[in-house]
Parts: structure tokens; sequence; C-alpha cells
């Protein structure tokens, strides 16, 4: 790497990278049943992938909010575990690189360290940004796990089959990243995924395997989702076999499914920005809760 680097970051030096795309996924801001997250423990499985740049926590981080972690063993504070923001090559059999940006959301400098990152992007060669997120909405886990996007552009926009709104909510620091980084002339998109409402406090596999799913369609990188779809089948049966207990439950059900087949048969009839934006509302007032 030539020229200048920020000071926010520390470069290892890596091998000649093939066609890389960074994904994106910090924790602490919208990831609702934790399915972005899921995806990340997906892509860094234990033992793969390889350190390529480390961010500065002590200035993004506040680490009263974000503590270290001591290791005691029989009383002795054996290490210290720093919470870290990491960019990591992911190991993959394909013929694309996958960067994964790893690590909880920044408490201070997003702009330095939004063009840290794109800077970062320019000098490995990253020509696509994509973020990973979740947020609950009034759709029944017995669907399909429908998928909304932001983009950079437009044009990029209406390359995904994917639900767009016009709409004005908070930014995570994802959303900064790919503000940034088409403005520099790198594409990016964020994919989200709708997670049934009631279920945004739980794990919910299917919406880990529609977001890989679709990161894969879209990059053409090859990612290995596991046990991911067992899990999807199963957490199905296991709703399922739940909801059929009780009555209540049941008509609830229905009438989401019945919303969300309308708005599958009658494509133009996609949720209204209003609609997105008091779902995403209402999650944020009960993590504030």
């Amino acid at each position: 790497m030539s020229g200048d680097i920020s000071p926010l970051v520390t470069c290892f030096q890596p091998e000649h990278l093939e066609d890389p795309v960074l994904v994106m996924v910090c924790g602490g801001w919208v990831d609702a049943a934790g399915s972005a997250n899921a995806c990340r423990e997906r892509l860094r499985a234990p033992g793969t992938g390889r350190l390529i740049a480390r961010f500065d926590a002590d200035r993004l981080l506040d680490h009263r909010a974000r503590r270290p972690t001591v290791h005691l063993v029989d009383g002795v504070s054996r290490r210290l575990e720093w919470p870290a923001i990491e960019l990591h090559l992911v190991e993959t059999d394909g013929d694309r690189d996958i960067l994964l940006l790893d690590g909880p959301e920044p408490d201070h400098e997003w702009r330095g360290f939004a063009a840290s990152v794109v800077d970062l992007c320019h000098r490995l060669g990253v020509d696509l940004v994509v973020g990973l997120g979740a947020y609950p909405a009034a759709v029944p886990h017995t669907r399909p796990t429908r998928l909304s996007c932001t983009a950079g552009s437009s044009d990029l926009t209406r390359e995904l089959d994917f639900v767009t709104a016009t709409l004005e909510v908070p930014a995570g620091i994802q959303a900064v990243i790919e503000v940034e980084a088409a403005r520099s002339g790198i594409r990016a998109v964020g994919i989200w995924a709708q997670v049934p409402h009631y279920l945004s406090t739980s794990s919910y596999p299917p919406a880990s395997l529609a977001l890989l799913e679709a990161f894969t369609s879209l990059t053409d990188c090859a990612v290995d989702v596991g046990p991911l779809s067992e899990k999807a089948l199963a957490t199905r049966a296991r709703l399922d076999d739940l909801v059929i207990r009780n009555p209540d439950h049941v008509t609830m059900l229905e009438q989401l499914e019945v919303a969300y087949d309308d708005l599958h048969d009658l494509g133009s009839r996609l949720p209204s920005g209003e609609d997105l934006a008091a779902e995403l509302e209402r999650y944020l007032r009960n993590r504030d809760d």
C-alpha cells in the first residue's frame, strides 16, 4: 500500500486480493433476532480468516460502555480481552475474496472512521460494499423472508429485487459508510431482512439464511451457509407447533399471511415509507426500554 494511512487504522500487508467485496456487520445497531450477527459468525468460523487491518478502538469506542473482559484464573488476572474493530479476509472456495468489517459500532469519530474504511476499500481494490442488517416487520414466519435494501445509487436499487421506500430514519455507521463509499465511486448496498415482529428478540435462522443467500446472489461470492438451512427448517417446525396450541396466535398468523400474500401478489403495493419507519421506531423504542 502506498500513500498516507489514516491514524485510525493499522494495516497489515495483504497478499494479492481477487476482486474483493467488503461486507459490513457492525454490532450495536438494528439487528432484529441477531440475524446479521449470525451471518458474521458464519463468515468468521473459528480458525478461519486473516487479519488485514485493525482500527484504533481507544479512539473509536467508549470503554465505559464497551468494557474489556478480564480473564481470572484462581483469582489471578491472566489477561484482558479488549473490544476490537477489525477487517478480516474471509477464507472461501470461490474466485472472489470477501473482506469482513467486524466489531462494535464506533462511539466516536464516525466521519473519520467511515473515511478510513472507504480509503481501505480503494487501496485494496474493493468495488462493492455490502451491509447486512435486520428489522422487525408485520410478516409471518410461514412465508419466505422478505428483504429490503438501501443503496448508494438508484441504478443499483433497480438491479435488486428487494423492497425499497422513501423515508427518514436514524442512521447507523453502516449507512454512513454506504453513503461515503458511493460518493467516492464505490458501489454500496445495504440488505435488510424483515423478521416477524413477534420473534425480533429471539434467534431466527431463516432471516440469516436469506441474508447470506442474497449476499451470494449479489456478489457471486462463495459462502458456505453451513447448518443454517437445517436450523431454518427446525425453527419453522418449532414455531408451527407453538402457534397451533393457541387459537389467538393462529388468528394473528392467518391475518399476517393474508397481508403478506396480498402484498406479494400485487407487486406494486409495497410497504410505504411511513409503515417501514413506524416499524423501525417501535423497535428502537423497545430497545431503549
